[in-house]
């Protein structure tokens, strides 16, 4: 198995011995090295326990040859777009079951038309995580409202929305079943 450990880590800007300690539970910078560069097998509990340290998907460090990655070809700063140090990769991003989709066809707000917004479900309870964020939340009849969430009150509960367009008004949703957090944008240029 061809991992990307090595790769994730870097990009994370974690050492060998901080992904260690992060292990659940803890081991040591040697072992971690010896899995990013195989020369120990990476079973799928290491897989997992590592992909946690990281804070991935066990996914994300598996080199798969349907997904391939993408090199890295300059870093971008404040200073301008930058020679990397090292060879780095990206990996395409991997569609997720509980992930919807909103398509833009015209601009408003931070949006453009043409751009995709991907939405995170989320249950009641766990509506807030997604203050201050973008959500889409589903309303009576098969219509929507895509705002950002500026209030909720626990559980279910309102939830209180600013519309993007200027000059909206903000609206009060009660109790809706499932909220779509805003996580990613698709944006062609």
């Amino acid at each position: 198995m061809i991992t990307a450990i090595r790769e994730v880590r870097r990009a994370k800007g974690l050492t060998l011995e901080e992904v260690a300690q992060r292990c659940v539970p803890p081991t040591t910078a040697q072992t971690i090295g010896r899995l990013e560069t195989g020369t120990r097998t990476v079973s799928v509990v290491w897989l997992n326990r590592i992909a946690a340290a990281l804070g991935v998907d066990a996914a994300d460090l598996v080199r798969l040859p349907d997904r391939p990655d993408i090199p890295v070809a300059a870093s971008l700063d404040s200073a301008g777009a930058q020679a990397l140090r090292r060879p780095a990769t990206v990996v395409p991003p991997l569609a997720e079951p509980d992930l919807v989709a909103i398509t833009v066809t015209g601009g408003i707000g931070d949006y453009r038309a043409g751009d995709e917004i991907w939405c995170r479900r989320l249950a009641p309870a766990a509506f807030g995580q997604a203050l201050n964020r973008d959500v889409l939340v589903p309303r009576p009849a098969g219509r929507f409202l895509f705002g950002r969430l500026i209030a909720h009150e626990g559980g279910g509960g309102r939830l209180n929305l600013l519309p993007l367009g200027p000059g909206a008004r903000q609206q009060v949703v009660a109790d809706p079943p499932w909220i779509g957090c805003a996580v990613r944008l698709v944006r062609t240029l």
